[in-house]
């Protein structure tokens, strides 16, 4: 489920695990996931979110959370499907329609935010769109790091370009695998 506005109960649990790409901070309101974020340090990303929250009462991890951490690093380790979280999706209507545009981004491909801009009909709005990327919460479930600039380089990502680096090579051999794995021999 994916609610448009904030939540007006300001509880949120959170849980901490370890990836290969370092660290994961993953946190749930009751209406959903509504931060998933990476890093090299589990206080600096306890300490950003609570400075984004500065009003929410944070909880230890429940066995709920722990499943959905499990299923996020389990994704970064071998992307084979998009990850399917009940989410609780907090940004402008703006943003929203960006993130939803970046959820259409299939596995293992990318897009430029010059054709996200034109997907959400607001061509001109490149920047903004780089914006509202930068601003995800939503590590992996927002796949914000199959963005690319139009001449196909890497450019900035929240969580660090060499891990957006290391998500897309990933996406991109799961991706390579499953078609592999779905070929038959004939005799």
């Amino acid at each position: 489920m994916n609610t448009l506005n904030p939540s007006s109960d300001n509880t949120i649990e959170f849980a901490l695990g370890h990836s290969s790409l370092g660290e994961v901070l993953l946190a749930m309101s009751p209406h959903g996931v509504c931060a998933i974020a990476l890093g090299d340090h589990a206080d600096s990303l306890i300490n950003t979110f609570k400075h984004k929250h500065p009003d929410a009462q944070l909880q230890a991890d429940k066995p709920l959370l722990q499943q959905h951490l499990a299923k996020v690093i389990a994704f970064i380790e071998s992307p084979q499907q998009d990850l399917d979280l009940p989410l609780d999706i907090r940004g402008t209507i703006f943003q929203q329609q960006v993130w939803q545009a970046l959820k259409t981004i299939p596995l293992g491909t990318t897009a430029s935010y010059t054709a996200i801009a034109k997907r959400i009909d607001q061509p001109s709005a490149v920047r903004a769109v780089a914006a509202a990327c930068a601003a995800n919460p939503l590590a992996l479930v927002i796949p914000c790091h199959r963005v690319i600039t139009s001449d196909g380089n890497l450019s900035g990502y929240r969580w660090g370009v060499a891990r957006k680096a290391e998500l897309l090579r990933r996406e991109a051999q799961a991706v390579v695998s499953d078609a592999d794995n779905s070929h038959t021999i004939a005799d």
